[in-house]
């Protein structure tokens, strides 16, 4: 029997390495001679880079960036082969990087981002997937353009810093600096939501709050989103405002499409594409795969999603271990995921329920396959 084990991170507690292991003790405790494989995934947030390094034996390269704030970090890229560079914004723009007290998404930029995307292609990388979950800017990707040579002016014709508070001052946009490589570089951008750069379901609305912004604060960000967005409009013919995808990591989904020919894609798909998933599925008896919540979103292009459509393409079973189940849920099944497994066993404190998350995972796992050798007794085809 051949089972693929490919979780998400348990967010918050336990990295989808760390869940893939604990998960292959379980099934090898019930079925010694069982081949496994292991695959941990990545949303496009934090840890990707590692993640995706990890499964192609690549290597990290590091350097110095500037990280929301201006201050200088040790960031760096994950080499995949050759030509090919994962650029991970969350490593140099990331939420994690600002103490929650500095929080300021009006004074936050994505500079080390352009930086870390700079280097790659200086280096010789012709080939970039930019993961671009968990920033902490709203700056429209202003700051990392800034960085890869585009020049923001103001109405006087002075130079505008790339951070949001920005956005409202531009005047003009001139790209005639934009760094020469990159036209002959592939971007793709790992992308998982839809949200336009504008609007009540754009970047600043949706998104801003979590970044530290209050509601007075909300409505200058979008002003300032809205001038940006009418002159780039002007200067490039591309429309951003109701373009799905472009509010994504606070309008860097849209700036890598206009200004870089980005291609914005689902993360999961860029992935399992990369590690050639549906060869792996090949003679694959059962898939197992989880993450730290399933609800409604779970459904909308996230790791179950995809991973449930390819295991359906391939008729292979799928099923999904979770922390816990919310509204919505149930919408997963009709993806590919057979069922799912919670795994909180009793209402507790969160800040056991987290404590515990390792047992509790490998207690899920093992009552699965302690379910399934029961079907396997009575003869029942429960795949």
């Amino acid at each position: 029997m051949k089972i693929v084990l490919i979780p998400d991170s348990f967010k918050g507690t336990l990295s989808s390495e760390e869940a893939a292991a604990i998960m292959e003790k379980e099934v090898l405790r019930c079925f010694p001679n069982c081949e496994t494989v292991k695959i941990p995934m990545a949303d496009g947030g934090e840890g990707t880079e590692k993640v995706m390094v990890e499964l192609m034996k690549g290597r990290h390269i590091s350097c110095e960036v500037h990280d929301p704030l201006g201050r200088v970090i040790s960031s760096g890229y994950g080499l995949l082969d050759e030509n090919t560079a994962l650029i991970e914004m969350a490593s140099a723009s990331g939420l994690t990087l600002v103490e929650p007290f500095r929080r300021n998404p009006f004074l936050s930029g994505s500079f080390g981002t352009g930086e870390l995307i700079a280097r790659a292609v200086k280096d010789g990388c012709r080939k970039l997937i930019i993961a671009i979950g968990g920033s902490a800017t709203n700056d429209g990707g202003m700051g990392a353009m800034e960085a890869l040579g585009v020049v923001f002016r103001d109405e006087k014709g002075q130079k505008l810093r790339g951070r949001a508070e920005n956005l409202i001052k531009i005047k003009d946009i001139d790209c005639s600096a934009l760094l020469p490589k990159l036209e002959k570089t592939r971007i793709t951008v790992m992308c998982d939501v839809k949200n336009p750069l504008l609007g009540k379901t754009g970047a600043t609305y949706v998104y801003g709050p979590q970044k530290g912004a209050d509601p007075e604060m909300l409505e200058k960000l979008e002003a300032g989103m809205e001038n940006y967005a009418s002159v780039l409009k002007k200067t490039t013919g591309t429309d951003l405002s109701d373009m799905a995808g472009a509010g994504a990591a606070g309008g860097m989904g849209g700036a890598l499409y206009a200004f870089c020919k980005g291609e914005l894609r689902c993360g999961a798909d860029i992935i399992l594409d990369l590690i050639h998933f549906s060869e792996i599925l090949e003679n694959t008896d059962l898939v197992i795969t989880g993450e730290g919540r399933l609800d409604g979103q779970s459904a909308s292009g996230k790791v179950l999603d995809r991973v449930g459509e390819y295991c359906l393409q391939k008729n292979v079973p799928a099923i999904a271990i979770t922390g816990c189940m919310g509204a919505g849920a149930e919408a997963i099944y009709s993806k590919g995921i057979r069922t799912a497994f919670p795994i909180i066993q009793e209402l507790l404190p969160e800040e056991e329920l987290f404590a515990r998350s390792r047992s509790l995972l490998a207690d899920a796992t093992n009552r699965v396959m302690r379910l399934l050798q029961l079907g396997m007794k009575l003869g029942g085809q429960i795949l």
